[in-house]
């Protein structure tokens, strides 16, 4: 990353930002992802929940419809071996059940125990290039026409803060991580001309997360930012915040 650039998560959201907005969220059965669906519901809008388990995924439905939220679409999916035909299909039930989609957020992920280079397998570096990148790319492709209706349509990219600052160990996941930033650069280059929808890499930083567990397991988790509140922003990034921000990856500072 050359330039820093920070987004600040001290910020009182308006209540009614996604009104009427319809936001897909991957990754959404825990973690970042549920902190993300369940905080574009509190402001508004109908969010299309895409995760791995269904059992997570229907806990993160009934918080949502708890909290007095408009009811989601729950969508199990394995980003791990979905095709094209699967993210065609789906972006056809969108489509068809929601009637649009203004807004992707690219939150879920695939992390294994950091290990050296010199260890870790094909198979498993494949399988993070696969979650962490290709699928983004993918998933954009075909909702691309959808997000170029909307009025005022964004994706939103997951980075890592390893991507950009290699370190040791970090392996096949900091790669995959590091490819967001071209993947939305090339997408924000070739819809400059329509001008929409718009790109934004986001580089969330430590959270109490699964994943943040995983990787630092001995770290006291209630030091960290809760997921949350950095939720707040992604909501920054979606709503009229974010016209103007660009694609370079942006540090949250929460």
């Amino acid at each position: 990353m050359n330039e820093k650039r920070t987004i600040s998560a001290d910020w009182v959201v308006p209540k009614d930002l996604l009104e009427d907005r319809v936001v897909l969220v991957t990754g959404a059965g825990r973690g970042l992802g549920r902190a993300v669906a369940l905080a574009c519901a509190a402001h508004g809008a109908t969010v299309a929940l895409l995760g791995r388990k269904p059992e997570a995924l229907t806990e993160t439905y009934d918080a949502i419809v708890a909290a007095g939220g408009r009811e989601p679409a729950a969508i199990p999916m394995d980003l791990a071996t979905a095709g094209d035909r699967e993210f065609e299909t789906l972006a056809g039930m969108l489509r068809r059940d929601l009637g649009r989609l203004d807004a992707l957020v690219h939150c879920a992920v695939h992390f294994t125990p950091l290990v050296p280079l010199r260890d870790q397998p094909l198979e498993q570096c494949l399988a993070h290039l696969r979650v962490n990148l290709a699928a983004p790319f993918a998933l954009t492709r075909a909702c691309l026409p959808m997000l170029e209706a909307a009025p005022d349509g964004a994706v939103v990219f997951t980075a890592e803060t390893h991507a950009f600052r290699p370190a040791a160990y970090w392996g096949a996941f900091a790669v995959s991580k590091s490819g967001l930033g071209t993947l939305a650069a090339v997408w924000a280059d070739e819809c400059e001309q329509a001008g929409k929808p718009r790109f934004h890499v986001l580089v969330p930083g430590p959270v109490a997360s699964p994943q943040r567990m995983q990787s630092h397991p001995g770290e006291n988790r209630a030091a960290l930012p809760a997921a949350e509140r950095v939720a707040v922003a992604y909501l920054r990034l979606l709503g009229p915040e974010g016209r103007g921000m660009g694609p370079a990856p942006l540090d949250v500072v929460a």
